[in-house]
């Protein structure tokens, strides 16, 4: 544990960036084969894990981009498909797209595409939150 400690303190911002990313990407893939598989509670756990990555993605990505208050808020789209699938689809390649811009010193590109792709796992997290809401009224 001591060793892995150490080589992430010697890594880079960006490398970190990359690292969560690819884990939020990670988590993604195991969110669509939960999902096909009809498992609601590894789905729901690996949105929350791909969300918590692409947060710490975007906190470190705001210590580069020191001044934040000149970064615009990009929106999701309001004409996104409400169905599952493609939400995760569309997430993974902005999360894809985010990890080809952070390897090609695109920052602030990288930057807007993990923004995006946050909002659509937020939406993920609101749906998987009333689900349980209604199956919880109806008991």
């Amino acid at each position: 544990m001591y060793s892995v400690q150490k080589r992430f303190e010697k890594m880079t911002v960006n490398e970190k960036i990359l690292v969560a990313l690819k884990s939020a990407n990670d988590n993604l893939e195991n969110s669509m084969l939960a999902l096909s598989e009809r498992d609601k509670v590894t789905f729901a756990d690996s949105i929350w894990h791909s969300a918590a990555e692409v947060e710490y993605a975007l906190f470190l990505f705001s210590m580069i981009l020191q001044d934040k208050s000149t970064l615009p808020k990009w929106k999701s789209g309001s004409d996104l498909e409400t169905e599952t699938g493609p939400v995760l689809l569309e997430t993974q390649n902005l999360l894809k797209d985010a990890e080809k811009c952070v390897a090609n010193e695109r920052l602030l590109d990288a930057y807007k595409s993990a923004y995006i792709a946050r909002h659509y796992l937020l939406k993920l997290q609101e749906d998987i939150a009333k689900k349980k809401h209604e199956a919880f009224k109806k008991k």
